[in-house]
């Protein structure tokens, strides 16, 4: 299901105030197989375990939020930082 508009208009970066877009599937499912690989890390440097069904990715694409059971889970240390995955 996708994210209400208008949930998403008033969501922000908890930490850099950025505005969010929603990932794409494709997107989604390059993140979740470096998920599957054990290769991706939370900002506080615990390990992804789960994939990904639905996130939020901060429009400078430094950011991604996951969305479990269509809630946005905003905390900062649960952002999942792009830079470790190369092009996804």
């Amino acid at each position: 299901m996708a994210i209400d508009k208008e949930l998403l208009d008033i969501l922000c970066c908890p930490e850099t105030k950025v505005e969010l877009s929603v990932l794409t599937q494709e997107r989604i499912d390059a993140v979740n197989k470096q998920i599957s690989g054990g290769s991706v890390t939370f900002k506080d440097g615990k390990a992804v375990k789960e994939p990904l069904q639905e996130a939020l990715i901060t429009v400078d694409e430094k950011t991604i939020y996951r969305i479990d059971d269509e809630i946005p889970i905003m905390l900062v240390e649960m952002g999942i930082p792009t830079d470790q995955l190369g092009k996804f």
